[in-house]
Protein backbone atom coordinates (compact mmCIF):
# COMPACT_ATOMS: atom_id res chain seq x y z
CA UNK A 1 0.00 0.00 0.00
CA UNK A 2 0.89 3.69 -0.44
CA UNK A 3 3.23 5.22 2.14
CA UNK A 4 2.32 7.79 4.36
CA UNK A 5 4.76 10.30 5.82
CA UNK A 6 2.75 12.83 7.55
CA UNK A 7 -1.05 13.56 8.84
CA UNK A 8 -2.55 15.01 5.65
CA UNK A 9 -0.95 11.85 3.62
CA UNK A 10 -2.47 9.21 6.20
CA UNK A 11 -5.82 11.21 6.25
CA UNK A 12 -6.28 11.36 2.50
CA UNK A 13 -5.38 7.74 1.93
CA UNK A 14 -8.06 6.73 4.63
CA UNK A 15 -10.53 9.22 3.14
CA UNK A 16 -9.69 7.98 -0.22
CA UNK A 17 -10.31 4.12 0.66
CA UNK A 18 -13.48 5.43 2.67
CA UNK A 19 -11.84 3.81 6.00
CA UNK A 20 -10.61 4.77 9.43
CA UNK A 21 -6.54 5.47 9.61
CA UNK A 22 -6.02 2.56 12.05
CA UNK A 23 -7.23 -0.05 9.39
CA UNK A 24 -4.47 1.70 7.07
CA UNK A 25 -2.00 1.36 10.05
CA UNK A 26 -3.02 -2.38 10.23
CA UNK A 27 -2.52 -2.99 6.32
CA UNK A 28 0.59 -0.86 6.44
CA UNK A 29 1.55 -3.18 9.26
CA UNK A 30 1.02 -6.94 7.62
CA UNK A 31 2.77 -5.22 4.83
CA UNK A 32 6.04 -4.39 6.91
CA UNK A 33 5.77 -7.74 8.78
CA UNK A 34 4.50 -9.79 5.86
CA UNK A 35 2.26 -11.15 7.71
CA UNK A 36 -1.83 -11.48 6.67
CA UNK A 37 -3.60 -8.16 7.95
CA UNK A 38 -5.91 -10.61 10.42
CA UNK A 39 -2.78 -11.58 12.06
CA UNK A 40 -1.29 -8.13 12.50
CA UNK A 41 -5.24 -6.76 13.33
CA UNK A 42 -4.75 -9.91 16.23
CA UNK A 43 -1.56 -9.06 17.39
CA UNK A 44 -2.69 -5.38 18.28
CA UNK A 45 -5.64 -6.98 19.81
CA UNK A 46 -3.78 -8.75 22.50
CA UNK A 47 -2.53 -5.59 23.73
CA UNK A 48 -5.78 -4.87 25.16
CA UNK A 49 -5.49 -6.96 28.10
CA UNK A 50 -2.24 -6.25 28.75
CA UNK A 51 -3.31 -2.51 28.98
CA UNK A 52 -6.55 -3.92 31.30
CA UNK A 53 -3.76 -5.71 33.76
CA UNK A 54 -1.56 -2.74 34.00
CA UNK A 55 -4.51 -0.60 35.25
CA UNK A 56 -6.28 -2.96 37.45
CA UNK A 57 -2.33 -3.64 39.13
CA UNK A 58 -1.77 -0.18 39.95
CA UNK A 59 -5.40 0.72 40.76
CA UNK A 60 -4.92 -2.36 43.24
CA UNK A 61 -1.53 -1.95 44.18
CA UNK A 62 -1.94 1.05 47.02
CA UNK A 63 2.12 0.40 48.38
CA UNK A 64 4.82 2.98 47.32
CA UNK A 65 7.74 2.35 44.67
CA UNK A 66 11.26 1.60 45.58
CA UNK A 67 12.05 4.71 45.54
CA UNK A 68 8.88 5.71 47.91
CA UNK A 69 7.87 8.72 46.06
CA UNK A 70 4.70 7.37 44.09
CA UNK A 71 2.06 4.63 45.25
CA UNK A 72 -1.53 4.65 46.05
CA UNK A 73 -2.83 7.87 44.06
CA UNK A 74 -5.04 5.83 41.35
CA UNK A 75 -6.49 4.12 43.83
CA UNK A 76 -6.83 7.42 46.13
CA UNK A 77 -8.52 9.17 43.13
CA UNK A 78 -10.60 6.33 41.99
CA UNK A 79 -12.33 5.93 45.47
CA UNK A 80 -12.41 9.45 46.00
CA UNK A 81 -15.67 12.12 45.30
CA UNK A 82 -15.75 14.37 42.91
CA UNK A 83 -16.69 18.05 43.12
CA UNK A 84 -15.69 18.56 38.71
CA UNK A 85 -14.43 15.66 36.79
CA UNK A 86 -17.16 13.76 35.24
CA UNK A 87 -17.09 9.85 35.49
CA UNK A 88 -15.41 9.52 32.50
CA UNK A 89 -12.82 11.84 33.37
CA UNK A 90 -12.20 10.34 36.66
CA UNK A 91 -11.47 6.98 35.11
CA UNK A 92 -9.39 8.12 32.68
CA UNK A 93 -7.22 10.23 34.99
CA UNK A 94 -6.83 7.77 37.75
CA UNK A 95 -6.34 4.70 34.56
CA UNK A 96 -3.64 6.94 33.77
CA UNK A 97 -1.79 7.07 36.95
CA UNK A 98 -2.27 3.38 37.94
CA UNK A 99 -0.45 2.20 34.98
CA UNK A 100 2.38 4.64 35.16
CA UNK A 101 2.18 3.87 39.27
CA UNK A 102 2.73 0.05 37.66
CA UNK A 103 5.09 1.19 35.63
CA UNK A 104 7.20 2.37 38.07
CA UNK A 105 6.82 -0.65 39.96
CA UNK A 106 8.14 -2.77 37.24
CA UNK A 107 5.03 -4.38 36.47
CA UNK A 108 3.96 -5.28 32.69
CA UNK A 109 2.99 -2.48 30.65
CA UNK A 110 2.44 -1.15 27.22
CA UNK A 111 5.11 1.84 25.94
CA UNK A 112 2.41 3.84 23.62
CA UNK A 113 4.65 5.74 22.68
CA UNK A 114 6.85 5.78 25.54
CA UNK A 115 7.32 3.80 29.15
CA UNK A 116 6.80 7.32 30.43
CA UNK A 117 3.88 8.06 29.15
CA UNK A 118 2.31 4.99 29.27
CA UNK A 119 -0.89 5.16 30.87
CA UNK A 120 -2.39 8.22 28.13
CA UNK A 121 -3.34 6.17 25.29
CA UNK A 122 -5.06 3.24 27.16
CA UNK A 123 -6.56 5.55 29.93
CA UNK A 124 -8.45 7.27 27.57
CA UNK A 125 -9.42 4.60 25.02
CA UNK A 126 -9.93 2.70 27.99
CA UNK A 127 -12.39 4.83 29.85
CA UNK A 128 -14.11 5.96 26.74
CA UNK A 129 -14.62 2.42 25.17
CA UNK A 130 -15.97 1.08 28.38
CA UNK A 131 -18.41 4.48 28.37
CA UNK A 132 -19.88 3.47 24.92
CA UNK A 133 -19.51 -0.23 25.59
CA UNK A 134 -16.92 -0.78 22.32
CA UNK A 135 -16.56 -3.53 21.22
CA UNK A 136 -12.68 -4.99 21.48
CA UNK A 137 -12.28 -4.53 17.24
CA UNK A 138 -13.53 -0.97 17.20
CA UNK A 139 -10.29 -0.54 20.42
CA UNK A 140 -8.25 -2.57 18.32
CA UNK A 141 -8.93 -0.10 15.47
CA UNK A 142 -8.60 3.02 17.60
CA UNK A 143 -5.51 1.53 18.80
CA UNK A 144 -4.01 1.46 15.16
CA UNK A 145 -4.61 4.96 14.63
CA UNK A 146 -3.47 5.91 17.51
CA UNK A 147 -0.46 4.05 16.38
CA UNK A 148 -0.34 5.58 12.93
CA UNK A 149 0.06 9.32 14.86
CA UNK A 150 3.01 8.29 16.94
CA UNK A 151 4.67 6.67 13.91
CA UNK A 152 4.19 10.23 12.00
CA UNK A 153 5.33 12.03 15.05
CA UNK A 154 8.38 9.38 15.78
CA UNK A 155 9.75 10.51 12.11
CA UNK A 156 8.95 13.80 11.32
CA UNK A 157 9.87 15.16 14.92
CA UNK A 158 10.56 12.69 18.23
CA UNK A 159 8.72 10.06 20.88
CA UNK A 160 11.53 10.60 23.01
CA UNK A 161 12.64 12.37 26.58
CA UNK A 162 15.70 12.82 25.55
CA UNK A 163 15.39 14.16 23.04
CA UNK A 164 12.43 16.76 23.07
CA UNK A 165 11.45 17.06 26.24
CA UNK A 166 8.30 15.46 28.06
CA UNK A 167 6.38 17.29 25.10
CA UNK A 168 7.64 14.44 22.60
CA UNK A 169 6.61 11.98 25.33
CA UNK A 170 3.24 13.15 26.97
CA UNK A 171 2.44 15.55 24.07
CA UNK A 172 2.82 12.73 21.44
CA UNK A 173 0.86 10.64 23.73
CA UNK A 174 -1.81 13.32 23.84
CA UNK A 175 -2.31 13.01 20.32
CA UNK A 176 -2.33 9.79 20.11
CA UNK A 177 -4.86 9.41 22.56
CA UNK A 178 -7.25 12.16 21.34
CA UNK A 179 -7.55 11.20 17.97
CA UNK A 180 -7.93 7.45 18.97
CA UNK A 181 -10.66 8.27 20.87
CA UNK A 182 -12.12 10.36 18.04
CA UNK A 183 -12.27 7.25 15.82
CA UNK A 184 -13.66 5.31 18.94
CA UNK A 185 -16.55 7.53 18.44
CA UNK A 186 -16.71 7.62 14.88
CA UNK A 187 -15.56 11.04 14.00
CA UNK A 188 -14.00 11.84 10.64
CA UNK A 189 -10.07 12.23 9.86
CA UNK A 190 -10.74 16.13 9.99
CA UNK A 191 -11.76 15.91 13.56
CA UNK A 192 -8.95 13.10 14.52
CA UNK A 193 -6.50 16.21 13.37
CA UNK A 194 -8.10 18.61 14.79
CA UNK A 195 -7.83 16.70 18.01
CA UNK A 196 -4.27 15.90 17.95
CA UNK A 197 -3.04 18.91 16.81
CA UNK A 198 -5.29 20.51 19.90
CA UNK A 199 -3.72 18.31 22.49
CA UNK A 200 -0.43 18.25 21.02
CA UNK A 201 -0.36 22.36 20.99
CA UNK A 202 -1.40 22.65 24.72
CA UNK A 203 1.87 20.71 25.58
CA UNK A 204 4.75 22.50 23.14
CA UNK A 205 7.71 23.11 25.39
CA UNK A 206 7.15 20.67 28.33
CA UNK A 207 10.61 19.69 29.49
CA UNK A 208 11.98 16.76 30.67
CA UNK A 209 12.96 17.33 34.64
CA UNK A 210 12.94 13.78 36.21
CA UNK A 211 13.49 13.90 40.21
CA UNK A 212 16.47 11.41 40.70
CA UNK A 213 16.75 10.67 37.26
CA UNK A 214 13.20 7.96 37.52
CA UNK A 215 10.27 8.16 35.85
CA UNK A 216 8.01 8.50 38.77
CA UNK A 217 8.16 12.44 39.54
CA UNK A 218 6.29 14.20 37.70
CA UNK A 219 5.79 11.96 35.20
CA UNK A 220 3.04 9.68 36.83
CA UNK A 221 0.80 12.29 37.65
CA UNK A 222 1.53 14.16 34.47
CA UNK A 223 -0.20 10.67 32.97
CA UNK A 224 -3.41 11.62 34.74
CA UNK A 225 -3.62 15.40 33.64
CA UNK A 226 -2.72 14.37 30.17
CA UNK A 227 -5.46 11.59 30.05
CA UNK A 228 -7.82 14.66 30.54
CA UNK A 229 -6.64 17.00 28.09
CA UNK A 230 -6.70 14.06 25.59
CA UNK A 231 -10.03 14.07 26.45
CA UNK A 232 -10.97 17.59 26.05
CA UNK A 233 -9.28 17.72 22.82
CA UNK A 234 -11.33 14.93 21.35
CA UNK A 235 -14.34 16.61 22.78
CA UNK A 236 -13.12 20.10 21.12
CA UNK A 237 -12.87 18.65 18.03
CA UNK A 238 -16.20 16.39 17.91
CA UNK A 239 -17.90 19.66 19.00
CA UNK A 240 -16.74 21.37 15.55
CA UNK A 241 -13.60 23.45 17.07
CA UNK A 242 -11.21 23.62 14.52
CA UNK A 243 -7.11 23.75 15.34
CA UNK A 244 -6.01 27.01 13.62
CA UNK A 245 -2.77 25.18 13.02
CA UNK A 246 -2.54 21.74 11.13
CA UNK A 247 -1.28 18.72 12.71
CA UNK A 248 1.38 18.46 10.73
CA UNK A 249 3.14 21.53 10.80
CA UNK A 250 1.97 21.66 15.00
CA UNK A 251 4.13 18.28 14.62
CA UNK A 252 6.72 20.41 13.14
CA UNK A 253 6.80 22.74 15.42
CA UNK A 254 7.49 20.51 18.40
CA UNK A 255 10.14 18.91 16.73
CA UNK A 256 11.93 22.24 16.79
CA UNK A 257 10.87 23.44 19.81
CA UNK A 258 12.20 19.94 21.34
CA UNK A 259 16.05 20.68 19.46
CA UNK A 260 15.73 24.01 20.74
CA UNK A 261 15.26 22.74 24.78
CA UNK A 262 18.77 22.35 26.27
CA UNK A 263 20.05 19.35 27.47
CA UNK A 264 19.49 20.00 30.93
CA UNK A 265 16.15 20.04 30.55
CA UNK A 266 15.46 16.30 27.92
CA UNK A 267 15.92 13.65 30.92
CA UNK A 268 19.06 14.54 32.19
CA UNK A 269 17.68 15.91 35.52
CA UNK A 270 19.94 18.75 35.60
CA UNK A 271 17.09 21.16 36.23
CA UNK A 272 13.57 21.55 36.76
CA UNK A 273 12.20 20.30 39.14
CA UNK A 274 14.51 17.59 39.36
CA UNK A 275 17.12 20.76 41.02
CA UNK A 276 14.65 22.08 43.55
CA UNK A 277 15.74 21.66 47.08
CA UNK A 278 13.31 18.99 48.08
CA UNK A 279 13.97 17.20 44.01
CA UNK A 280 18.06 17.10 45.32
CA UNK A 281 17.11 16.20 48.79
CA UNK A 282 15.22 13.10 47.83
CA UNK A 283 18.17 12.12 44.69
CA UNK A 284 20.83 12.13 47.95
CA UNK A 285 19.01 10.19 49.93
CA UNK A 286 18.23 7.66 47.22
CA UNK A 287 22.17 7.62 46.01
CA UNK A 288 23.15 7.29 49.88
CA UNK A 289 20.76 3.96 49.83
CA UNK A 290 22.01 2.83 47.09
CA UNK A 291 25.40 2.86 48.28
CA UNK A 292 24.65 1.23 51.52
CA UNK A 293 22.28 -0.94 49.79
Amino acid sequence: MKDYHSIRELFEEADLRRCSPGVLACRKEAEEQNIPYEEAWERMKKLIPIFEHSIRRGLADKSRSLSGMIGGDANRLYRAKMHFLSPVCRRACAYAIAAAEANAKMYRIVACPTAGSCGIVPAVLGAVGREIRATEDEYTRALFTAGAIGRVVAEQASIAGAVGGCQAECGTAVGMAAAGAVDLLGGTTEQMGDALALGIKNLLGLVCDPVAGLVEVPCVKRNGMDAVIALTAAEMALAGIHSVIPPDEVIDAMGKIGRLLPASLRETSQAGLAVTPTGQRITEELNRKLKTS
